[in-house]
């Protein structure tokens, strides 16, 4: 056969190949939907042994449409079969291997689960066993993390159960001895003892008020209406609120360098963060202290910082500060409150998409809150 008769027998000897590989593709097909819940090994064993069947059927349609001698079928016929069985063997050795991965990557999931940390199985693996095997260690360490968090809040919780308990059993314990000697008619002076107790029903009410907020923050309900504003304004309001404290506390109030920078916060919520501060500040600073307020633009960031007089916090409280039910040393403790001030002012700035953070300055420490900067030219 010439090269022009080969080429004019070249369409028919495709169609005569195609439907071969077709119908050996078919059936290659269903046996590949019947093992579909198999072992990945038995599915590349019979993904191989279709291949080769598809080009052995095609091969054979050819030549019988093409009438091969005999010898030539058998030649054909053998190298096609040696051909699948060193590709079914390769296959079954592949299945194995990555059977093998599966295995060792399932058991250290099984681990991970049962509350263990996770241990990437050893030796190589394909990469998709290998990019499933970096996820589950990220969510493993994601994991521990969030563990830790839990841990840390609940042991918050009991510590702050501990302390309302405490808190709310003096004054109450107050009120009703009050309440009885004015019942009783037995109060020497009771219009003291009515302002008293006027006193301790604000404490009590603002302790509330710290726990109701604190709750909404922690379960997500804290709605913000931002609005444009200059840091400047909002610091004016705060030390203006907090004048009437320091002043009865014998503390001044300092201006440590305020930039009229935008920033969009909820006005009502960060300014309950500002006096957070300062009360915190001027309630540990001592008579003739100063508590210095700060706002500096750093790069795409407003830092907002308080600074007092209180001597410092040993390095082992710093991470502690913001902790809900917080109060540190006996030196730190307030005569009112539960904690909570410092809880309430990290939920506000979290919720702002800012962060907070305490460090100790040469006589005292600085509070500082840090939040993304409003677009210039807006």
């Amino acid at each position: 056969m010439g090269p022009a008769d080969l080429l004019r027998e070249l369409p028919l000897i495709a169609l005569y190949a195609a439907v071969g590989a077709a119908v050996a593709g078919a059936a290659g097909a269903a046996a590949l939907a019947a093992v579909r819940r198999r072992s990945v090994a038995v599915s590349l064993a019979v993904l191989t042994a279709v291949t080769v069947a598809a080009m052995l059927a095609g091969t054979l349609s050819v030549a019988w449409a093409m009438f091969l001698s005999a010898h030539d079928l058998a030649v054909v016929v053998t190298v096609g079969l040696v051909a699948a069985v060193a590709a079914t063997v390769t296959a079954l050795l592949l299945g194995r291997w990555v059977i093998g991965a599966h295995r060792g990557l399932a058991g250290a999931a099984r681990v991970l689960g049962e509350g263990g940390g996770f241990t990437p199985p050893g030796g190589p693996m394909p990469a998709e066993l290998a990019a499933l095997a970096r996820e589950l260690d990220g969510a493993s360490r994601r994991l521990a993390a969030a563990r830790e968090r839990e841990r840390a809040l609940e042991s918050s919780r009991r510590e702050l159960v501990a302390w309302i308990s405490h808190d709310l059993r003096s004054p109450l314990a107050g009120l009703r001895a009050m309440a009885e000697a004015l019942e009783d008619g037995i109060a020497e002076d009771p219009a003291r003892y009515h302002q008293q107790i006027r006193s301790e029903v604000e404490r009590l009410s603002t302790m509330v008020g710290d726990l109701f907020e604190l709750s909404r923050i922690q379960a997500g309900a804290l709605a913000l209406t931002p609005s444009r504003m200059s840091v400047y304004d909002l610091i004016s309001d705060a030390i203006a609120g907090a004048d009437p404290l320091a002043r009865q506390r014998g503390v001044r109030l300092a201006d440590a360098g305020v930039e009229s920078v935008p920033v969009e916060v909820d006005g009502k919520e960060m300014s309950r963060v500002l006096a957070n501060l300062l009360v915190n500040a001027i309630r540990h600073t001592p008579a003739d202290g100063t508590v210095a307020v700060a706002a500096t633009r750093r790069e795409d960031s407003v830092v907002l910082s308080v600074t007092d007089g209180c001597g410092g916090i040993p390095e082992g409280d710093l991470p502690r500060v913001f902790d809900t039910g917080w109060r540190g040393t006996d030196a730190r403790t307030p005569p009112s409150g539960a904690g909570l001030g410092l809880a309430i002012v990290r939920g506000i700035v979290e919720a702002h998409e800012g962060r907070t953070g305490v460090r100790n300055v040469p006589g005292g420490c600085r509070f500082e809150v840090i939040l993304p900067a409003a677009p210039q030219g807006v």
